[in-house]
């Protein structure tokens, strides 16, 4: 391995990211109204617009939103271009179809992600789409997924934006008909009083929606038979498509049947708040009347004082005291204080600080157990994470917080493991979906003993926090 340059590492890097920010293009006034938006809204939740972490946040919070919004100013004619090619299909002299006269043409699995626009937070969408050429002309395969960004990028509701994506490419590429599935899968985010009630939470809420035209118009055309054939070994079914019209249209957890047990107390919004979502629903492209989105201020503003700036610390000692005297200490500890204690797969939920963008998954704990101590129960390490879950948070400040914590507790030999998936990494900059992030911190004699570490960490077992299940 060859070292480091990291003089001329450093150079480049300041090149890269100065040629980044110059083709990113943003509208400076678009960039500046919605970055003054978040600040009401961070001032709202009680936080200092201008500490260490947050001092950036409108700024990248602004570009994420006018990122993820950009379909309002795109065009799909601009897109699809001179990308039709001519394809001759059969010989007259041969029955059937094929190619670019009538044969079926499928793209499957597509990966894109939308706004929700009842509740603002992203979605995930996967996306399938068919096409029957007509004119003896085919589209470049990639354009499919390009036209399904357009409509992806706006404030959306599966079943429009699958209308949208089909109703585009017909009239983009004039095909004999065009089909659309999506796989969609919105993330439910509890309320930081239900968590606690809620022992089996239900982390996504998951939809498929078709749409079709011309000769995919009549839903039981033999066209969306061999359709769906070729989608039968991605595990869709027409049975599993949800019919137009459903009475479980709005399938948003913010407005849906899955948010019926709320919070009884009644939180008053801050008008304030409610207006600069509205301000920044306007700055995106979007008309705040639109009967879709009269109540979507409201729902967001109502989320985000989940993570309101309050004295946790003096809230997680009350919590400390009182739940020390019922403590679980039904672990074994050998005479050597080698066994690892551990509770895996604590559940967490928490909002990025840098994009108020959601990320979720568990923790994993880990300790010896020292001489006049006792165990710790599940339920106490539970309601410790989700003390400094609900906050604007970081994961790395995350994993350390909760470390600090129940060190003195338990006597200073502690591992803590945060494994998380981060909405920003699929609405912003990479797009990655399916993408994971661990953190660690290791206190006493974790620090020290590899060996310790390693069995720990051997014990973690496989992640399923970023399953649509």
């Amino acid at each position: 391995m060859g070292c480091l340059d990291e003089g001329h590492f450093n150079g480049e890097l300041e090149n890269e990211l100065s040629i980044g920010l110059g083709e990113v293009g943003f509208d400076e006034e678009r960039v500046a109204a919605i970055g003054d938006a978040v600040k009401l809204l961070l001032q709202g939740l009680g936080e200092d617009v201008n500490r260490e972490g947050l001092r950036k946040t409108p700024l990248r919070v602004a570009k994420a939103l006018l990122e993820g919004t950009r379909g309002y100013r795109q065009k799909v004619n601009e897109i699809v271009g001179d990308a039709l090619f001519p394809e001759a299909g059969l010989d007259n002299n041969r029955i059937g179809h094929a190619g670019g006269a009538g044969g079926l043409v499928v793209v499957r699995d597509l990966d894109h992600f939308s706004y929700c626009e009842s509740c603002l937070l992203p979605f995930q969408i996967k996306c399938h789409v068919g096409y029957v050429p007509s004119g003896k002309r085919v589209l470049g395969l990639s354009k499919l997924s390009r036209v399904t960004d357009v409509f992806a990028k706006r404030l959306q509701e599966p079943q429009r934006l699958a209308d949208e994506v089909c109703l585009g490419l017909q009239q983009g590429i004039k095909p004999a008909g065009v089909a659309v599935i999506l796989q969609c899968k919105h993330l439910h985010f509890p309320d930081i009083e239900s968590i606690f009630l809620e022992s089996n939470h239900q982390r996504w809420v998951n939809v498929i929606v078709s749409s079709g035209s011309g000769v995919f118009g009549n839903k039981n055309a033999d066209v969306w038979t061999d359709f769906f054939g070729l989608l039968k070994f991605r595990d869709i079914d027409i049975e599993n498509v949800r019919p137009r019209g459903s009475s479980d249209q709005c399938w948003c957890p913010s407005v849906s049947s899955l948010s019926a047990k709320v919070s009884s107390k009644i939180v008053p919004l801050n008008p304030a708040m409610v207006t600069a979502v509205s301000s920044i629903l306007k700055s995106l492209g979007e008309d705040p009347m639109r009967k879709e989105l009269a109540a979507t201020p409201s729902q967001y503003v109502k989320w985000l004082l989940n993570f309101q700036s309050i004295d946790m610390d003096v809230k997680l000692n009350g919590t400390l005291s009182g739940g020390l005297n019922s403590l679980n200490s039904n672990l074994e500890v050998n005479s050597n204080n080698k066994q690892i204690c551990s509770e895996l797969n604590l559940p967490f939920w928490s909002q990025c600080e840098h994009h108020l963008l959601p990320f979720h998954g568990v923790v994993h704990i880990g300790y010896f157990l020292s001489e006049g101590f006792t165990c710790i129960g599940k339920s106490l390490l539970q309601s410790i994470v989700h003390f400094y879950g609900f906050k604007l948070q970081l994961q790395e400040q995350l994993t350390r917080q909760i470390a600090e914590t129940i060190s003195p507790l338990l006597g200073g030999n502690v591992i803590v493991v945060v494994e998380a998936s981060h909405t920003c990494m699929i609405s912003r900059g990479i797009e990655k979906i399916g993408s994971s992030t661990s953190t660690i911190a290791v206190l006493g004699h974790f620090s020290t003993d590899r060996a310790a570490r390693a069995a720990f960490l051997q014990s973690i077992p496989t992640p399923t926090y970023c399953e649509g299940q």
